[in-house]
């Protein structure tokens, strides 16, 4: 048996300006690899134009530009009343088969129950002091979320581009929708 040792090194070991410039050079690296590339994306897709159904694609959108998002909101069928800028002034609450109205559906159902709905919700929005739809879609365009209107829906609806808000973007189909759904990290349908 051997009793020889292995050679201790002869290697002094690293001073503490050596190992300071490799904990920069390490940290530097970690940094690059975790780096926030700010190509973070989120498509929405907004199908209903109900006041109620109005402000959550709205409200998400504004919040994830808030955060830096890259936001696009293609809205198809009755989405485009969100758009269009005299009819999302006067957007409606259906009563009947919302299970959160303070009505039964049987008192929901009788003519009028909507007009009485949606006061009762236009007056808890300004008593609250919450945005209108107008002042979420100006503040979202400002931010820079991209308003797509479907052109199927336009066409089919028989809707005039010119009416829209300023800055939405007409003309896109379904497959630059799913294109950009692709693209997103994050992809709601509303």
């Amino acid at each position: 048996m051997s009793t020889d040792t292995p050679d201790a090194p002869t290697d002094d070991p690293p001073s503490r300006a050596e190992l300071a410039a490799r904990v920069d050079e390490l940290e530097e690296a970690l940094a690059e690899a975790t780096a926030d590339d700010g190509d973070k994306k989120m498509s929405i897709i907004a199908t209903k134009g109900t006041l109620d159904m109005a402000y959550p694609p709205l409200i998400l959108a504004s919040t994830a530009a808030a955060f830096g998002y890259d936001v696009t909101v293609f809205h198809t069928f009755w989405g485009l009343e969100i758009l269009h800028e005299e009819r999302s002034k006067n957007l409606k609450l259906s009563s009947v088969g919302n299970p959160n109205m303070p009505v039964p559906n049987a008192v929901a159902a009788l003519p009028g129950m909507d007009r009485v709905t949606t006061k009762m919700m236009e007056k808890k929005i300004a008593d609250n002091d919450t945005a209108t739809i107008e002042e979420l879609i100006e503040t979202s365009l400002e931010m820079g979320v991209e308003f797509q209107a479907c052109q199927m829906t336009i066409d089919l609806m028989g809707y005039d581009e010119d009416e829209f808000y300023d800055g939405v973007t007409t003309g896109v189909g379904a497959a630059t929708a799913l294109q950009d759904m692709a693209d997103a990290d994050i992809q709601l349908l509303v």
